[in-house]
């Protein structure tokens, strides 16, 4: 997957395009994530031992991971990324890198 838990992302498609949020939860068995205030359902809830009290609770839902982009920490924008390695002999590390301004965003 090309984003990953606390990747800052702003959806592309959908009916929550626009909006931007940090990622909860990423399910890449489904290829799916949980993006923070985005794509919230309603459920609703019987009171439990883990829930006290019942009622109609609202949650985030997960979202394909394709209709999601990640921003950039550095420039800002929503960008494309692309892996490489940095480094000679044993200190090489692979690394993810923004395709807009090219700065590295983080280590893989």
């Amino acid at each position: 997957m090309h984003v990953k838990k606390g990747d800052m992302v702003v959806v592309i498609s959908g009916e929550e395009k626009g909006k931007m949020g940090k990622i909860l939860k990423a399910i890449p068995k489904q290829n799916r994530v949980i993006v923070e205030g985005v794509n919230m359902v309603k459920k609703h809830q019987r009171p439990s031992e883990k829930v006290k009290t019942g009622g109609i609770i609202e949650t985030e839902a997960p979202i394909h991971v394709s209709n999601v982009m990640l921003v950039c920490p550095k420039c800002g924008k929503p960008t494309r990324t692309g892996r490489k390695f940095v480094g000679e002999g044993d200190n090489r590390k692979k690394v993810r890198y923004c395709k807009k301004c090219g700065e590295i965003v983080d280590e893989v």
